[in-house]
């Protein structure tokens, strides 16, 4: 059985921030990102340690980010391939893209 994923955290930093999910022993996945303005914000890096993999915890932490821009009124570019993917894969998230 897989344990359940921690809750993803927000770390912002000005004009740098990131979320992460929480591992066991020091193995964090996160996604990092970088504010461009009040509205409009890069998603730079995903990185998922293999202690992750197959629990969509990539998915999660691009989720989460996507919740947030739609909360906030902003719009995301995401720079990272990974994040580019799973725009492409969620039409539905149209709406905060940056176009």
């Amino acid at each position: 059985m897989t344990e359940e994923l921690a809750a993803i955290e927000r770390e912002d930093r000005g004009s740098k921030g990131r979320y992460v999910i929480r591992g066991a022993g020091g193995a964090d996945a996160e996604m990092t990102y970088s504010n461009v303005s009040e509205t409009l914000f890069i998603i730079d890096h995903t990185e998922v340690p293999d202690a992750f993999r197959g629990q969509g915890a990539g998915l999660r932490l691009v989720t989460r980010a996507v919740e947030d821009a739609r909360a906030a009124g902003k719009k995301i570019i995401p720079l990272c391939p990974f994040a580019a993917a799973q725009f492409r894969r969620h039409p539905e998230w149209a709406d905060v893209l940056n176009s």
